[in-house]
C-alpha cells in the first residue's frame, strides 16, 4: 500500500514568505509614523500666585527691575509686579542678571525660574540653586533671546528698521517739468529688545529732491528765445556708528555726503568721530546730544575756490511717538571750522509721519540748510518743504 504526501513547492512558500514580509513591514511603518506624529504632552502651564491668594496661569515672558511680563490667555500680556507675587513657577528657560552684573557676551547658563518670599531663584541643571533678591534683580531673559540678542553675533542684515519716503510733483501746461522727491531712513540698534541696554547703534539716512521746470518765451521772439529752465538738485547721505561704553554715553564715527544746487555747492565730503548722550529715553521718546571732530571737503561752481576744513559738530536728535502712531521728528545740526571761523553752516529738520493705511503714512517734513560761505551769486540758506507717502518697514 503506498502513501502520498502532499507537499508546498518552494516557490510558493517563498512567495508566501515574501507577503507575510511586505505586510509585517506595512505595519511596522504605520506604527512608526503613528508614534513620530504624535506630539508630546505639553508642559504645564506657569503660575503666579498673588499676595491675595488669586491665581494667574499662562507664559513667563521677561522680567525687568522689580516687574515681570506675564501672557496669559484670559488677560492677554500684563506687568505684574514683584512685591505683588507669593508665589511664581514657570518650566521655560531664562537667564537671570543682577544688577550690579555687567552684560557681556559670555554665555551664562539658563534654567527654570521660581519666585518665593521676594527672591527669584534660577535652576539650572547639574548646578546648585541661584537665589537672587528681588530688589537686586536686573533682568530676566529667555534663552533664545540670550542667545540671539547678548551673546550672538549678529550679521550686517539683521535688526534693521526704518522707512522709504517717496513723492513726486508733474507740470503740463505752457510751462513744463516735474519735483521728485526720495528718502530713506534706517536704523539698527543692537539689542533689538527694547528693554535691553543698548551695545550698539547705526543709522543711515539718504534724501535726494530733484526738480526742473522749463518756461518758454511768450510771446515768442525773432530770431526764437530760448526757453528759460529753471532746477533744483539737492542730496544728502549720511551714515553713523555708535558704540556705547555706558547705558547713555556713546562714542561715534560717521561720514557725510552732501550736493546742493541752489547754493552753488557741487560736492562736500565729511568724516568724523565724536561722542554722544542719550539725554532721554523713555518708550515714547528719545533725545540724543553728540558732538565731533572731523575733516570737511567743499567744492564750489567757479570761481569760488574750495575748502579743506578741520572742524566740530554739535547736534541733538529727538523722536517722541504719539498716540494713534502719530511720529515726531527733529533735528538740528551746528558745523563749525576752526580753520576758517566764517565757513560755519547749519542743518535742521523736521517731519511728522501721519499713519493712513497699514504701514503706509502721510509724511510732513521741513528741511532749512545754511551756508555760510556759499558760491559767489548764491544765497545762504535753502528751505525745502516735502510731503509723500512713508512706507515702515518694522
Amino acid at each position: 500500500m503506498s502513501t502520498y504526501k502532499k507537499t508546498t513547492p518552494p516557490r510558493t512558500r517563498g512567495l508566501g514568505i515574501l507577503i507575510f514580509l511586505c505586510l509585517l513591514s506595512g505595519v511596522l511603518t504605520r506604527a512608526a509614523i503613528a508614534q513620530a506624529d504624535a506630539k508630546p504632552p505639553a508642559p504645564p502651564p506657569d503660575v503666579v500666585v498673588f499676595q491675595n491668594g488669586d491665581q494667574l496661569t499662562g507664559t513667563l515672558e521677561r522680567g525687568t527691575g522689580d516687574s515681570v511680563i506675564f501672557k496669559s490667555d484670559v488677560v492677554g500680556e500684563v506687568t505684574i509686579p514683584l512685591a505683588k507675587v507669593k508665589e511664581l513657577r514657570s518650566n521655560g528657560s531664562f537667564v537671570v542678571l543682577r544688577k550690579d552684573e555687567k552684560i557681556t557676551r559670555i554665555p551664562k547658563p539658563a534654567g527654570s525660574i521660581t519666585v518665593n518670599d521676594a527672591t527669584i531663584t534660577a535652576v539650572i541643571p547639574s548646578q546648585p540653586p541661584q537665589p537672587v533678591p528681588v530688589k537686586e534683580l536686573a533682568y530676566i531673559i529667555d534663552s533664545a533671546t540670550y542667545n540671539r540678542e547678548v551673546t550672538g553675533n549678529p550679521g550686517i542684515w539683521y535688526g534693521w528698521n526704518g522707512s522709504i519716503t517717496g513723492g513726486a510733483n508733474v507740470l503740463q501746461s505752457t510751462s513744463y517739468g516735474q519735483t521728485l522727491t526720495a528718502g530713506i531712513s534706517l536704523i539698527r540698534a543692537i539689542p533689538t529688545v527694547s528693554y535691553l541696554p543698548r551695545r550698539t547703534r547705526t543709522t543711515f539716512n539718504l534724501l535726494q529732491s530733484y526738480g526742473k521746470l522749463t518756461q518758454p518765451t511768450v510771446p515768442q521772439t525773432n530770431p526764437p528765445t530760448p526757453d528759460s529752465v529753471a532746477k533744483t538738485n539737492i542730496f544728502h547721505t549720511d551714515f553713523e556708528h555708535d558704540k556705547y561704553i555706558t547705558s547713555r554715553v556713546f562714542v561715534l564715527a560717521g561720514l557725510s555726503f552732501d550736493h546742493n544746487y541752489s547754493q552753488g555747492l557741487n560736492f562736500a565730503q565729511l568724516y568724523g568721530g565724536g561722542i554722544g548722550w542719550t539725554a532721554i529715553l523713555t518708550p515714547t521718546q528719545e533725545l540724543d546730544l553728540r558732538t565731533d571732530v572731523h575733516y570737511q571737503r567743499q567744492n564750489f561752481v567757479a570761481p569760488t575756490p574750495n575748502e579743506d576744513l578741520i572742524g566740530s559738530s554739535f547736534g541733538a536728535a529727538y523722536s517722541r511717538t504719539f498716540p494713534h502712531k502719530f511720529l515726531f521728528t527733529a533735528s538740528g545740526t551746528y558745523i563749525q571750522s576752526w580753520n576758517n571761523f566764517d565757513a560755519y553752516s547749519a542743518i535742521g529738520a523736521a517731519g511728522l509721519a501721519l499713519p493712513v493705511y497699514h504701514r503706509f503714512s502721510l509724511g510732513l517734513n521741513v528741511l532749512n540748510t545754511y551756508l555760510n560761505n556759499p558760491a559767489i551769486g548764491f544765497q545762504r540758506n535753502s528751505f525745502q518743504f516735502i510731503t509723500g507717502v512713508t512706507y515702515t518697514l518694522h
